[in-house]
């Protein structure tokens, strides 16, 4: 299970969830963690069809199943990813 985290350095609410996603990081190291910048990565955000940051997209076998947008808890956080 792979999650993609797509943020930019001048987004509020990334900065603001950049703490979680290393957290859950540390919790879980069964989990792929991806951060991806949309500035420096802007066709892996197209791809994805990212409009909107913070943009959390899990992925199992390279396959998307889920997508969220916005800063979350941690705890929320575990529950969407599955773990």
């Amino acid at each position: 299970m792979e999650l993609l985290d797509f943020y930019a350095d001048w987004c509020g609410p990334c900065q603001m969830l950049k703490p979680t996603i290393e957290e859950f990081e540390k919790a879980h190291p069964e989990v792929k963690v991806t951060s991806v910048n949309i500035d420096d990565e802007e066709e892996l955000a197209e791809k994805y069809g990212v409009s909107s940051i913070p943009c959390l997209v899990v992925l199992k076998d390279g396959e998307e199943v889920k997508r969220e947008v916005g800063v979350m808890p941690l705890k929320k956080l575990e529950k969407f990813v599955g773990v």
